[in-house]
């Protein structure tokens, strides 16, 4: 299953539909979007830089996941969001907050207080293993037991390792209120393995076929954006996977990567793709936000 999940994300000449530098219909950059399933269409979190000169998260709904509409804003001075349904209706949405760079999260009982901006509970971890940085979060698990004031959230992000360059971390959630984060060397070193020379990023989950998947962003450079490069990581056998993406133009960098597994706009199962194309290694109009998918 590895190369057929490979394969899809490689293949953007080869999507059923694809976008490059995608804007909702507000004009909007949709930086770094994750996308999820809602019943007939799609939701997608992402940050844009408005006029204010500051990152805010965004939320947009899709029929098709090509053609965006801004829903609302969520978050400023927030970037690197996530978000994950939850069982019995909710949402939970996580990201990268400033001041004093940390993961903030918010949860949603339902989709009209998600798209009315109204949060039901709201958390801020503070900084354990860096005092410098924390953040880039994905969520792996929510478990309500019964509800969100006595459930287990698990996370991952990165975090600034000794002010220098970001390393993963993972993280539990419980009661909405205790937070407990750790270093995940291991995650860490199957990157290092191809002297990745800078940082070690976001990563987004992914089940395939009842396999345990992650596609994460490494920079082999650092300070160089034109090094990002997506590789697929192995839960089981710990090893990641470098990936060869070939899109119209041929850009060779690509940062912030996030998959999920999906139902296709016309009923096929398909591996929807998101990834950031910095603009130095960008074939020309390919610079920013790439969505596309595949069906299999």
């Amino acid at each position: 299953m590895l190369d057929l999940l490979r394969s899809l994300i490689e293949e953007v000449t080869s999507a059923d539909a694809r976008r490059y530098a995608v804007t909702d219909d507000a004009g909007r950059e949709m930086h770094c979007a994750k996308v999820i399933e809602d019943g007939g269409g799609y939701l997608a979190v992402y940050h844009s830089t408005l006029a204010d000169g500051c990152f805010h998260v965004g939320l947009a709904t899709s029929p098709d996941l090509i053609d965006w509409r801004h829903v609302r804003d969520l978050g400023p001075r927030g970037s690197q969001p996530t978000i994950a349904a939850v069982p019995g209706g909710g949402y939970l949405l996580a990201w990268e907050q400033e001041p004093k760079n940390h993961i903030a999260l918010r949860y949603f009982t339902d989709r009209d207080a998600l798209f009315d901006g109204k949060a039901l509970r709201a958390f801020d971890a503070k900084r354990s293993l860096s005092r410098c940085a924390e953040g880039t979060p994905n969520i792996y698990s929510v478990q309500l037991n019964p509800d969100i004031d006595h459930s287990v959230i698990t996370l991952g992000g990165h975090y600034w390792w000794k002010c220098d360059v970001d390393r993963q971390l993972s993280a539990t959630l419980t009661g909405f209120k205790r937070w407990k984060a750790a270093p995940e060397p291991g995650f860490d070193e199957a990157l290092l393995r191809f002297r990745v020379g800078g940082n070690i990023g976001g990563r987004d989950p992914v089940t395939f076929f009842e396999h345990s998947y992650a596609v994460i962003e490494a920079q082999h450079v650092k300070g160089d954006f034109g090094s990002w490069r997506t590789y697929v990581y192995d839960y089981e056998s710990r090893e990641a996977h470098p990936t060869s993406i070939r899109t119209d133009g041929g850009s060779t960098a690509f940062a912030n990567p996030h998959v999920t597994a999906l139902t296709a706009p016309d009923g096929r199962r398909a591996l929807a793709v998101s990834l950031f194309l910095p603009g130095e290694g960008a074939a020309k109009g390919e610079g920013g936000q790439l969505i596309y998918y595949r069906t299999y």
